[in-house]
């Protein structure tokens, strides 16, 4: 019997922030590793540092669940094995939250027998996936912030007994889908989906002569909804949002929430833990299907922390307060593109409407109208209660990590292929993949299309490769999955599938061709291993690996491998677009690099004004092992341009 009191899940992104969740009373706390975290900007954890602190959080009754949910590259496994083994001997912890499916068989290995939870960017976006990530072994799913209460509710019918959802409750969003954003990568290797984000949506963009935050959300909060989440007994924990944000946020989130879930009658004060949490201001996003808020329907100020005002007279700088100040405070001075941008610490008190003055040395420095946000503050009610809880984290007994020798068992390509895909391995395909159906311009090509193109009405055939959308939502997978039947009684039998959970789409995935797509990320081949136990046939790689990784990949891989070698790749996709923007409208960043938005289905793309291009590298790729070449061809609109400039994304980078 599922329990109806749902756990809330605190973020902690050093040790401060987690002794806050500690004093907060959250029921668990996620936190990430040195290495291998989807939060690579904030400090995370040794693992001699998270010994101690989770034996802190255990003598509390607090669970800790790890998050090590960023890809692995193929040099990476042995590094994020051993990682593995020593959390595995050292830490106290309940449940690891994995992105990445090389995890399953490397958490294995190392011993590791907590909870499997399957994080966002895993993106697990529709009921059917639910069975085939049980099937991986996956006890518990984090859900797409985009999601209603309609579709987390779709999600609870279908969830197996023995299985449990995580819903996030408040914090941040991300313009794209979890798990679909390429933006940071694209332009410079820092990817999103390895924790390293750059967070280019929040920056200023122009759009002829406008320029605004068109991409940049404001926060998500559930806040009083939270009363109709406790109602779906299936939704056990409420997580919140924020490994990179301050203690003082982590505590006041904690507590709001705990009002919300166990004294809803006290919703007056929970709000006001919120307001002043310094968060972004916040919406509820699409948890009402039948009034959404449009988080991008905002004002441009959408840097986080909380407002207290605007510059005056830039010559001697100051502003009057919309709160008090006190010493130890920290204020965020304009916002990150700003030359002058910078973090002050708050040095004398000063009161709500007061006039605080800034430093001698920023005379002339900031812009008239810069706007101020408070982003820390330490009261003196979790002053006094972290102090405690460090002197007795001080106390506790050091453990020492040693080195760990041991390695993983990596799968063998040699061994003897009984699989269907071992007949279609040493075949060459050029896949040329459009949003219509295309006549195959040569005999060596065969032809794609997104089946949802023209909202699931293109006509298969027994030749086409059917390629599924990057995330099919609650509402629209019955749609998907009677299409689906329909094209396997005409005899269609090649799919790419786009999310690594939609293969449960299929009843019979061993009679059929199905290959995982370039949008499930795949960048190892102990995951490459993982979907070939699903029933997948063959796997397109993700296009974002640098050239090393990219190379050695076919080396073990026991399936089929294919590669993106030309065409248009989305920065990102989202189900939601600024109002100031339409599809077709071309924008230009900061420095100049060109963008337009392409609706297509239920999605939004946002496409570079150049094309990724690895027809160059094709022999070296063929030489290497891969088999199928993928060309996705996307309509550029009218007013949008193409550059001519190498394509070649993270090729000659190291990706990070």
């Amino acid at each position: 019997m599922r329990s109806h009191t749902p756990k809330i899940l605190a973020p902690a992104g050093d040790k401060t922030t987690f002794l806050a969740a500690v004093a907060a009373g959250a029921d668990a706390i996620y936190c990430g590793l040195k290495l291998f975290s989807a939060r690579m900007e904030a400090a995370n954890f040794s693992i001699e540092e998270l010994s101690r602190l989770s034996r802190l959080a255990r003598s509390r009754q607090i669970q800790v669940h790890i998050a090590f949910n960023t890809l692995i590259k193929e040099s990476e496994t042995e590094k994020a094995f051993r990682l593995l083994s020593k959390l595995n001997q050292y830490v106290v912890f309940d449940a690891l939250i994995v992105q990445d499916p090389a995890v399953i068989s490397l958490a294995r290995q190392a011993g590791i027998t907590q909870d499997l939870h399957l994080s966002t960017l895993g993106n697990l976006s529709s009921p059917a996936g639910l069975k085939s990530a049980r099937t991986a072994g996956f006890s518990h799913v984090v859900l797409p912030r985009e999601f209603s209460l309609d579709d987390i509710r779709a999600m609870a019918d279908q969830t197996p007994e023995d299985m449990a959802l995580e819903v996030f409750v408040h914090g941040a969003l991300c313009y794209g889908i979890s798990g679909r954003c390429y933006w940071s990568s694209w332009f410079g290797g820092k990817s999103a989906l390895r924790g390293r984000c750059v967070q280019p949506c929040r920056r200023m963009y122009q759009l002829k002569a406008e320029k605004h935050r068109y991409f940049s959300c404001m926060d998500f909060s559930a806040d009083v909804l939270a009363k109709v989440l406790k109602e779906i007994p299936q939704v056990a924990f409420w997580k919140i949002e924020g490994r990179k944000k301050s203690p003082h946020y982590v505590f006041y989130t904690v507590k709001a929430f705990q009002l919300l879930r166990d004294y809803p009658s006290e919703k007056k004060q929970a709000l006001v833990y919120l307001d002043h949490a310094m968060g972004r201001p916040f919406t509820h996003y699409n948890l009402l299907s039948h009034r959404t808020q449009n988080p991008l329907d905002h004002q441009d100020d959408t840097e986080s922390g909380l407002f207290l005002g605007r510059i005056k007279n830039p010559d001697a700088p100051f502003f009057i307060t919309r709160e008090a100040l006190f010493t130890e405070d920290l204020l965020r001075i304009g916002n990150e593109e700003d030359t002058f941008h910078t973090i002050l610490k708050v040095t004398r008190s000063a009161p709500k409407k007061g006039k605080f003055i800034l430093p001698r040395h920023m005379n002339h420095q900031v812009k008239k109208g810069t706007p101020i946000h408070l982003i820390d503050r330490r009261t003196d009610e979790l002053t006094h209660q972290l102090e405690e809880l460090d002197t007795e984290l001080a106390g506790m007994e050091r453990i020492p990590v040693r080195p760990v020798t041991r390695a993983p068992v990596i799968p063998d390509r040699s061994q003897p292929q009984t699989h269907r895909s071992s007949r279609i391995r040493d075949r060459s395909i050029d896949l040329r993949v459009s949003r219509r159906l295309q006549g195959i311009r040569h005999k060596s090509e065969a032809s794609g299309i997104w089946i949802s193109g023209s909202r699931y009405s293109t006509r298969p055939d027994k030749t086409t490769w059917l390629w599924l959308d990057p995330s099919i939502f609650p509402g629209e997978e019955l749609m998907c999955r009677q299409y689906i039947t329909s094209a396997l009684k005409k005899g269609a039998r090649h799919f790419v599938l786009n999310a690594v959970w939609q293969i449960s789409l299929f009843d019979n995935p061993s009679r059929l061709n199905l290959w995982a797509g370039p949008f499930c990320n795949v960048t190892n081949s102990p995951a490459v291993q993982e979907l070939k136990h699903l029933g997948f046939s063959g796997v397109i790689v993700s296009p974002e690996l640098d050239k090393k990784n990219v190379l050695s990949l076919p080396k073990s891989s026991t399936l089929p491998l294919g590669i993106v070698i030309q065409g248009n790749w989305p920065l990102v996709v989202s189900r939601t677009l600024s109002p100031k923007l339409s599809p077709g409208d071309f924008f230009l960043s900061p420095k100049k690099e060109g963008a337009w938005v392409t609706r297509s289905n239920d999605l939004n793309y946002v496409f570079p004004n150049w094309a990724l291009d690895l027809t160059a590298h094709r022999n070296s790729l063929a030489q290497a092992g891969y088999t199928c070449f993928v060309t996705l061809e996307e309509p550029v609109p009218k007013g949008a341009f193409l550059k001519n400039r190498p394509g070649l994304w993270n090729w000659d980078l190291t990706l990070l």
